[in-house]
């Protein structure tokens, strides 16, 4: 091809087609399109190839990296195995788990500060080829290629750079190999020889590299490397002998190369050999026994079961808090010390000349040190519980120690008071202590109910000496039903004969009506133990339920004792059956009656106080079940509507993290309100007497669980619209920053003079034309964020520093319900006041008002800001596309200066003999390209600054 034909290829004006040039243009177009597929072709399977590379460590293989990438869950686990981090993924196979797993991996390159350009999480769900392959190459620059490090490297070196610079070293020193780029000085195999050979001479034999072909030299380098250096075999020896190889292909393969291959230590780098060495070794050992002690540490933290006794507990606090002061601290500066150790030996690490085991960098150290600072908080946290909770346990066993104790003198007073007054009755006179007695034993029956909750609260904490309390107040409750039993008996009736007879009259008649005076008594102790079963069978049938935990708590704490009391009656009632044989046979056939009917009504109570029994304890387990879940409930519920959705909150990724984490409860606890529910359901049906409070609680449950419900789809809705909103903004600051580069660059490459060699311009032109399908590109991303922007959400109503001016649309995404107000998901109301960032005043469509959760509605579009950014985007892209036409003009002007300069030189280099030498179809050639020439400069320098 001739230069002026190869000149004509990159006539063209502008970016437009002009007439004149179509059938060169259209070439050039499907020559480079061949081109484009075929570089996409080998790069997918070299990224293939080096995907399933790092991928064989999880059993994962990727046979078409465009469709095995769709779900997320590989290129999850190709992260996970470059960063040696454990990220979190949804297990469903619906869209949105792959769309959610996708974003995952995106978020977390952002957060190691990796720049992904119009990335998003539904182009690689969609097996987009083209950005799959930019996010693979993303990926291979920062996990692969951005650490590499080479002696007398400059500061502003790209990692391009740096490894071409590697490259040129390796190749120094052998004949006819030269390493300029990454694409044609590789082609013919020698380079990748010459690199292996530098590395071990014995692996290749250079006299026969220069006698092979192309292909087999490739060959033969692929082969050694994959066999003596472990180099995955990333290219194959026909994607790389072609004019154009793929730089990237060849790009990963030279990195994965000087990653198999140590470098050298140099004096220079500041340490000697053996102190590298050294340091080294007392780093390794150090990071070793420090990395086994922080393991060991957190799996002992990790144990939940603690001892059940208060002194058992304290002993494990004070060796907790031991372990805080004098064992973590010492490796703490162990940790410290393996920090400056790597710090003197770490430009080693860059340059090469050591390699650090996976797990074995101080950032790795650190991970596994902040584990371990996780596991520490989380096991004071538990202590400080388990020592708080055993702590009132004690203080209610001493209380329960003090107060029996106190109990126990009152009683001993009691019978004391008691005694002296039967014996003043036995000698003929009045009792003086009645009243006191009785008194008396109504306080120790309250003293005794009150230890009994106390003991039951003990029982239900598990204490060890629960059940030793338990038997102390249970000796105490056996004296006290004793001495009542006496007093009744043997105090009370007396007194009570007493006050109608004379104490003359009693001894003078003592014997006649000994008989009669024992009847009455027995007689009277039948029936006060009658009272006692009537009167708590009235206080148990009228007895609360209880409407909330503390109430039912308190019933069912009550009825225990009562009931034990009630099972304890029977005693009593025993010994009545006992004294019937003291009884004279008038009187024993009423007597009789008294305990025929006391059985009865016995037998009632017992039944009534076990089932009320019963029926608090299953009240009991259900409110508390489903206040647990309310409260929980509550709680999210505060989060949720509380979580700043402003603009100044743009952390999504943490976020979506909390959202999955909130749904793996909410999945789980659902089942367990479920079962609530049809505990409630099952109490109402067989007609639990508090179903009343049962009914509350189902109720309350299923609203609270409804409205949470509501809440996630409002979390939902914002999370979608927030990350669009972010990414949208990073992604015109990207594109901005994007253009301003390419303009840098445009000036700097293609700003050229009339020194610039025909050559030069040539190869210029030719970039230029490709530079001209990035523009393109460039446009076409332009008019894509041009779209997106018209569906970008306004976020700043959601900073209470921006008060809405007048009335602003907004438009409900959950339904919701409260007396004022009521409205459905898509309903369009009115922002009246946001001056409090989580409560708006708003109005709907019926004209009611109200204050309902901001996370209840979102700010539609148009966002004016968005708008305005594409715009400003826009006009820097025509500004741009308006350089690159000026700057095309220049070179194809300055090309055809040189071609007509060219011809003018030549021309007058001709003296009288090379003119008659020369023959008259040369001579006419030679005017004829003058002539065009002339023509095609004047053409050209028509648009052109430089002339």
């Amino acid at each position: 091809m001739s230069r002026q034909q190869r000149r004509r290829e990159y006539s063209t004006d502008s970016l437009e087609r002009t007439p004149s040039d179509d059938l060169h243009y259209q070439g050039m177009l499907r020559a480079l399109e061949g081109r484009k597929d075929e570089r996409d072709r080998v790069q997918k399977k070299t990224f293939t190839k080096w995907v399933n590379k790092h991928l064989i460590k999880t059993q994962r293989h990727v046979n078409d990296l465009y469709e095995d990438l769709r779900d997320g869950h590989n290129l999850i686990s190709l992260l996970e195995v470059l960063s040696g981090e454990t990220l979190p993924r949804e297990r469903g196979r619906m869209r949105f788990h792959k769309l959610q797993n996708v974003q995952m991996a995106l978020d977390f390159l952002r957060r190691r500060q990796v720049k992904l350009v119009n990335i998003r999480n539904d182009d690689i769900a969609d097996g987009n080829p083209k950005l799959t392959l930019g996010l693979i190459w993303t990926i291979i620059l920062h996990f692969q290629i951005s650490d590499i490090q080479v002696n007398g490297q400059s500061d502003d070196m790209s990692a391009k750079e740096k490894l071409l610079l590697w490259s040129q070293r390796m190749a120094d020193g052998y004949s006819g190999v030269r390493c300029d780029n990454f694409t044609t000085s590789w082609r013919d195999g020698k380079l990748f020889n010459a690199v292996i050979h530098k590395h071990e001479p014995r692996f290749i034999d250079m006299g026969k590299v220069y006698r092979q072909t192309n292909l087999e030299n490739l060959e033969q380098a692929f082969s050694v490397a994959e066999r003596e250096l472990g180099v995955t075999r990333l290219l194959d020896p026909e994607d790389v002998d072609v004019p154009h190889p793929d730089e990237k292909s060849i790009i990963t393969y030279v990195s994965s190369l000087y990653d198999a291959m140590p470098r050298v230590p140099d004096v220079q780098d500041g340490v000697k050999a053996n102190e590298l060495e050294l340091h080294w070794q007392e780093y390794y050992e150090l990071v070793t026994v420090l990395l086994q002690w922080i393991r060991h540490q957190a799996h002992i933290f990790e144990e939940k079961k603690f001892p059940s006794s208060y002194e058992e507990i304290e002993i494990l606090w004070r060796q907790f808090l031991k372990f805080k002061e004098t064992k973590l601290p010492a490796k703490q500066s162990d940790k410290s010390r393996s920090t400056h150790l790597y710090q003197s030996f770490e430009s080693a690490v860059h340059a090469g000349q050591v390699k650090v085991p996976p797990g074995y960098h101080p950032t790795d150290v650190e991970k596994e040190w902040g584990r371990l600072q996780v596991s520490i908080l989380e096991r004071e946290r538990l202590l400080r519980i388990e020592l708080e909770r055993l702590e009132r346990l004690q203080q209610i066993v001493s209380k329960v120690q003090t107060e029996s104790g106190m109990c126990e003198e009152q009683i001993n007073q009691t019978e004391s008071l008691l005694q002296t007054d039967i014996r003043l009755l036995s000698a003929g006179k009045p009792a003086q202590h009645t009243a006191e007695v009785e008194r008396d034993l109504d306080k120790a029956d309250g003293m005794i109910r009150l230890l009994f909750n106390d003991v039951q609260l003990l029982k239900d904490g598990r204490h060890l000496q629960a059940e030793q309390m338990y038997r102390r107040v249970y000796r105490l409750h056996e004296r006290l039903v004793n001495l009542r039993s006496d007093y009744n008996l043997r105090l009370k009736p007396s007194v009570s004969t007493a006050s109608h007879v004379s104490i003359t009259q009693i001894s003078q008649k003592s014997v006649q009506r000994a008989r009669p005076e024992l009847d009455e008594v027995t007689l009277r102790y039948a029936q006060d133990l009658l009272s006692w079963v009537e009167e708590n069978q009235r206080r148990i049938d009228t007895a609360e339920w209880g409407i909330d935990l503390p109430s039912v708590e308190s019933q069912l704490g009550s009825h225990r004792g009562l009931h034990q009391t009630i099972e304890d009656f029977r005693a009593k009632i025993e010994r009545a059956r006992t004294d019937e044989s003291q009884l004279s046979p008038a009187s024993k056939g009423t007597y009789r009656d008294y305990l025929g009917k006391l059985d009865l009504q016995y037998n009632r109570l017992l039944n009534s106080s076990k089932s009320r029994l019963r029926n608090l304890d299953q009240l009991y387990n259900f409110v508390s079940a489903a206040t647990k879940e309310l409260m929980w409930l509550n709680d999210k519920e505060e989060e949720e509507v509380n979580y700043d959705w402003s603009e100044r909150n743009t952390n999504m990724t943490a976020k979506k993290e909390n959202y999955s984490g909130l749904m793996r409860e909410l999945e789980f606890r659902e089942k367990k309100i479920n079962d609530i529910q049809a505990t409630g359901d099952r109490l109402i049906k067989d007609g639990h007497p508090g179903k009343k409070t049962v009914e509350e609680f189902s109720a309350a449950l299923q609203t609270k669980w409804s409205w949470i419900l509501q809440v996630c789809c409002c979390i939902e809705t914002h999370l979608r619209e927030n990350t669009a909103y972010f990414q949208f903004f990073a992604d015109v600051r990207d594109a901005e920053q994007r253009m301003k580069k390419m303009q840098e660059t445009m000036k700097k490459k293609y700003t050229c003079d009339r020194s610039t060699t025909a050559t030069r311009l040539e190869d210029l032109l030719q970039d230029a034309v490709e530079e001209r399908e990035q523009l393109n590109e460039f446009k076409s991303d332009i008019a894509g964020l041009t779209n997106r922007a018209k569906s970008i959400v306004q976020l700043k109503p959601r900073d209470p520093t921006s008060p809405s001016r007048g009335k602003l649309p907004v438009q409900a995404v959950c339904d919701f319900k409260q007396m004022e107000i009521t409205m459905h998901k898509g309903d369009e109301c009115t922002l009246i006041n946001n001056s409090q960032p989580f409560r708006w005043k708003v109005l709907n469509r019926s004209g009611n008002e109200a204050v309902v959760p901001s996370i209840c509605f979102l700010v539609p579009p148009v966002n004016k800001e968005a708008v305005e950014s594409v715009s400003s985007l826009d006009a820097g892209q025509q500004q741009t596309q308006a350089l690159w036409q000026k700057l095309h003009a220049d070179l194809r002007s300055l090309l055809s200066w040189q071609y007509l300069m060219k011809d003018i030189h030549l021309i007058r280099s001709w003296n009288i003999t090379t003119l008659k030498t020369m023959k008259s179809d040369e001579y006419q050639l030679m005017l004829r390209n003058l002539q065009m020439h002339y023509q095609d400069f004047l053409r050209d320098s028509r648009d052109s600054r430089l002339f």
